[in-house]
């Protein structure tokens, strides 16, 4: 049985303390804004629709949790670099995600994507 395809949003979080418990295992997406982060979970979820997707970069602003099973789940974080908006927002994104990337003791993995076109 493929749990991939049995992903489901979970929750969004703007910072840490809003995220799921700590336990399990989780594979997170990094990547420069529009890199192909949320298109990637869709793929590898079978899953059209689960990440949404917008050629606006900037558009994912929290860490966005996806189940696959009880004990696993995939997180797609915001992009860094261009994004339309405010640099005080940006400043929050990144202190979250330095935040996540050293405390989190559930992250496994992480896939960094980037964009053939901008390497």
């Amino acid at each position: 049985m493929n749990f991939y395809r049995q992903a489901n949003y979970l929750l969004s979080a703007y910072h840490l303390n809003q995220a799921p418990p700590d336990i399990g295992a989780e594979v997170a997406f990094a990547g420069r804004s529009n890199a192909g982060k949320s298109s990637a979970i869709n793929t590898i979820t079978g899953q059209k629709g689960l990440a949404r997707t917008s050629k606006t970069p900037g558009r994912t602003q929290q860490l966005i949790f996806f189940t696959l099973d009880q004990e696993r789940r995939l997180v797609d974080l915001p992009g860094y670099g261009y994004a339309k908006v405010p640099l005080a927002v940006q400043s929050q994104w990144q202190q979250t995600l330095e935040r996540y990337l050293h405390t989190r003791e559930s992250l496994r993995g992480l896939v960094l994507m980037m964009d053939i076109r901008h390497p």
